[in-house]
């Protein structure tokens, strides 16, 4: 699209297009401590825009559909409304894509973990009550800087190589909460990435763990178990074992469609790192089905033999129970449509991974506010009717309709599998 046709596409904002915005008071207050962030040159006290408008206006962005792009916050930053309720003052375009880079994006790290302290549990699955730990899903997911967006990018495009900006985006996925609590960002050099690496630089105590066997490796189960934490993980179709004992199956195991359970020695005897804890492996009949992955994409998915082979320290739960941790594995792949599209991953705000991580910081507040405002876990349809609601296109006593006709919070939600 030429430069032109996106101008006429895009058209000027109006305070008419902004409204909602007494629910960003109380952000103003959260933000608050992030007023002084880039100052530290700053001793004539010259600049303009701070890091906490600056995040101001990317949740403005997140929540109101009329604002489409960097050149849309440009213009909302011009209306009256916007500078009195977020306290800030016009900002060019070209402050708002240079004084990112002196924002450090790791202060927004305390406030999510402040926002994270106040919200409860939404729909907690009565059948986890005797799994004492938070059961967190980990898994990763790519986003692209489209040429016509990342000016990186489009440099690459220029010089001839063709090659878009990727990015990988290691989640750590609370269930019962239904919000991410920790996103790192790592550049993607050629659809690769060391997803676990990143998770062991990442891992807390009193969790168990929900993961694919792209994180199978026996080190990491270590340090997950060395940190008093837990795992449940698919493992590779040939990977190498030897059964230790059997266990007896139950008709509820059964009925959850597990073919054994067995007590194993993990890793071939020349193995050089072995678990250094006993290791439990369920194995869960599954249809099979061959991968539709292609080369370049970023998906790592694998060929399945009809067979889901799940190890676990957790030695005393139910093997059924053990097949539920996994199958919410899957909850993470839905969640993931939810927030790129809260993301506007498509429309990238920055080129940098300060930039990038800033603006996904800043999507993890907004997952935590729309449940802290709704009470409910953030969906896409509320999310929709939320920024009907902030573009004037639905009035509050809407909005609270819709939000009557959510399922309550005590119903439990159903795992995806």
């Amino acid at each position: 699209m030429a430069k032109q046709e996106r101008k006429q596409q895009e058209r000027e904002i109006t305070d008419k297009d902004i409204v909602g915005l007494k629910y960003f008071d109380q952000l103003g207050e959260l933000l608050q401590q992030l007023r002084d962030v880039g100052c530290e040159r700053d001793r004539a006290g010259n600049r303009s825009l701070h890091m906490d408008q600056y995040c101001m206006l990317i949740l403005l962005y997140m929540f109101n559909p009329v604002v489409t792009s960097l050149r849309g916050l440009q213009q909302a930053s011009e209306l009256k409304k916007v500078q009195k309720k977020l306290g800030c003052e016009r900002a060019s375009l070209g402050s708002l894509s240079e004084s990112v880079a002196v924002f450090d994006s790791r202060r927004l790290k305390p406030i999510i973990e402040s926002l994270g302290q106040k919200l409860i549990p939404i729909a907690a699955d009565k059948r986890l009550k005797d799994i004492k730990q938070t059961l967190t899903l980990v898994d990763g997911s790519i986003v692209e800087a489209l040429p016509r967006i990342a000016m990186a990018s489009l440099r690459d495009a220029q010089a001839g190589s063709g090659k878009k900006m990727k990015w990988t985006l290691h989640t750590h996925f609370e269930v019962d909460r239904f919000v991410p609590t920790k996103i790192e960002v790592t550049p993607t050099a050629g659809g690769e990435h060391d997803e676990r690496a990143v998770m062991g630089r990442t891992i807390e105590s009193n969790r168990t763990y929900a993961l694919d066997r792209g994180y199978a490796m026996f080190r990491l189960f270590n340090r997950i178990v060395d940190a008093s934490s837990s795992y449940v993980c698919r493992i590779r179709d040939n990977s190498v074992f030897a059964v230790l004992e059997e266990k007896p199956l139950t008709d509820a195991d059964r009925a959850a469609r597990v073919l054994s359970d067995q007590l194993i020695s993990l890793g071939s005897d020349s193995a050089k790192d072995k678990p250094n804890h006993p290791v439990r492996l369920v194995v869960i009949q599954a249809k099979p089905h061959q991968s539709k992955g292609r080369p370049g994409t970023g998906s790592t998915g694998q060929n399945c033999d009809g067979f889901l082979r799940i190890v676990t320290n957790l030695l005393d739960v139910p093997a059924e129970i053990i097949a539920l941790l996994y199958q919410y594995r899957w909850t993470i792949e839905i969640f993931f449509r939810f927030f790129k599209h809260l993301l506007g991953c498509r429309h990238l705000l920055s080129h940098s991974q300060n930039g990038i991580e800033v603006q996904v910081y800043c999507a993890i507040i907004a997952c935590m506010l729309i449940s802290l405002w709704t009470g409910r876990k953030p969906t896409l349809r509320t999310h929709e009717m939320i920024c009907w609601y902030f573009c004037g296109m639905a009035d509050e006593e809407e909005l609270l309709a819709h939000l009557a006709r959510l399922k309550k919070p005590s119903e439990p939600q159903k795992p995806i599998i």
